[in-house]
């Protein structure tokens, strides 16, 4: 067996966390701490980058000290982060030039408008397998470049560069010694060819963003450099990139094709293995890169996208106050045997797929004068398994194929309550393996495979270990009628917000 540890920088939406892992895939020591969601209007998403860049600072020297090891110990580290979301800094300085804007944010939905009527949606769509949403950070940098003043001509002159949150990670870790960025990541912008694999120049002159400011795209598995020694004490290779869903995949060693996982974050994201055929969406999904080792092929996916899963439960806490804690909402929704016809549609901001409305707003349909604000609470727990049932339905047309069964992760997946209702509304069995946190595990396998310190993608997969299966038990017609009504209730939120 290896020597040495395995230290995971997974940045999420709301947290930032860093995990140690054995050589058996299993928690040594975590840290997480969360940070400030800024939200200077309706449907607009920010972030302060600093604000970022130190809590993962934090929680991974937090993590090291937790399984009291020195930075000589860590064999590598792996990043699992936020896709999309958009980070412009000066090269010179490293200081950000402006809020990062954040995946879920609709701020650049009017430039999305003006692509679609300029007839230019299939050209983007051909080349990086995505839909033309304010989703992805192509718009979100023309947006910026578009409002900062003198920033487009500061960006072509290189003095301005762009980073998703994986980029900004290691450009902080390296000192700024690398500016780089993994395919995955990559394939997220609307700027990258899926196909050649590579930046492309017909994008960027649709969305006017000057290939200066662009990283370096590497494999997702790879020594890409080292820390500099201040920040742990010693250097730390890097060796371990992709985008947080790819990375869940990864990690819960869907390699094989056909294999899917769904994972319960901020958001849901259900992806499917497609090999190295990149399998065009005829049911409004993406096509993604999943990952690449080190110089090997592509591996593909097919991706349905949620933009509020468990950030519905973070609402009920911090908008609605019915709950105190995040943790409480299993408690109170199961106070109440079914949500009573109540359902929520938490398109806070806009439906992702397979919808892709930016202007659909939330709703809470149903209402009568017996509903309680547990009532409330199960229909918006319920809303992460519907939104799911509409993304695996798109998924089993694309690929002509009819899942036998779901692997899941993420904060919410340990919520039985809703992982028994996800099998039921499915009518398919849903797998919940030990290790719930395989963004940051999918990380961390990464960064192993790239330092030997696991020998192949048949030693991950041995570790992969079932907690709890769940399968349905609810009868057909009730499955149903439940999800017919949870389609009336979202075509009622559809079309909502006018700018």
């Amino acid at each position: 067996m290896p020597n040495g540890y395995i230290l995971a920088l997974d940045q999420g939406t709301t947290s930032s966390r860093a995990i140690v892992f054995g050589h058996d895939g299993r928690v040594v020591a975590s840290a997480q701490q969360e940070f400030e969601q800024i939200l200077p209007r309706p449907g607009w998403v920010e972030h302060d980058p600093q604000a970022v860049w130190s809590s993962q600072l934090a929680v991974a020297q937090q993590a090291i000290k937790k399984a009291r090891l020195a930075p000589q110990q860590i064999a590598a580290i792996g990043i699992a982060n936020q896709r999309e979301t958009t980070i412009l800094w000066e090269r010179a300085t490293g200081r950000p030039v402006a809020n990062a804007i954040v995946w879920q944010s609709r701020v650049s939905a009017p430039i999305c408008d003006r692509l679609k009527a300029d007839g230019l949606e299939p050209l983007f769509r051909d080349k990086t397998g995505l839909v033309v949403d304010a989703y992805f950070s192509g718009t979100k940098i023309k947006h910026l470049l578009d409002t900062v003043d003198g920033l487009r001509v500061r960006a072509a002159a290189g003095e301005i560069l762009f980073g998703t949150v994986d980029s900004w990670l290691i450009w902080q870790l390296t000192g700024g010694a690398l500016h780089v960025t993994d395919v995955s990541n990559a394939s997220r912008t609307l700027l990258f060819n899926i196909h050649t694999l590579d930046w492309d120049d017909e994008l960027l002159r649709a969305l006017d963003v000057p290939r200066a400011m662009l990283p370096e795209v590497r494999s997702s598995s790879e020594h890409y450099g080292q820390t500099v020694s201040e920040i742990f004490g010693a250097p730390i290779p890097i060796a371990g990139c992709a985008g947080d869903q790819q990375a869940a995949t990864f990690g819960q060693a869907c390699f094989s094709v056909g294999s899917a996982k769904n994972t319960y974050g901020t958001g849901c994201f259900m992806l499917l293995n497609t090999g190295q055929t990149a399998v065009a969406s005829k049911n409004n999904l993406l096509t993604t890169v999943g990952w690449q080792i080190a110089d090997g092929p592509v591996t593909y996916c097919l991706e349905g996208s949620v933009f509020i899963a468990g950030a519905v439960v973070q609402w009920l806490r911090d908008g609605l106050g019915i709950i105190r804690s995040s943790i409480d909402v299993e408690q109170l929704a199961a106070s109440v045997p079914d949500s009573e016809g109540v359902y929520v549609v938490p398109a806070f901001v806009g439906l992702g797929a397979p919808y892709w409305d930016p202007y659909a707003r939330g709703t809470i349909l149903g209402i009568s004068r017996g509903t309680t604000a547990a009532h409330i609470a199960r229909a918006a727990v319920e809303s992460m398994a519907f939104q799911s049932r509409d993304l695996l339905e798109a998924m089993e047309k694309d690929a002509g194929v009819r899942l036998a069964d779901l692997k899941v992760d993420g904060g919410a997946s340990v919520n039985n309550a809703l992982m028994q209702f996800q099998a039921d509304i499915l009518g398919t069995s849903v797998r919940r393996p030990v290790v719930a946190e395989t963004t940051a595990l999918g990380a961390a396998y990464l960064a192993g495979l790239a330092v030997g310190y696991w020998d192949s993608q048949a030693d991950i997969a041995r570790n992969w270990a079932l907690d709890r299966q769940f399968d349905p038990t609810m009868a057909s017609e009730d499955r149903e009628r439940k999800h017919r009504m949870w389609q009336k209730a979202v075509e009622r939120s559809l079309n909502w917000h006018e700018e």
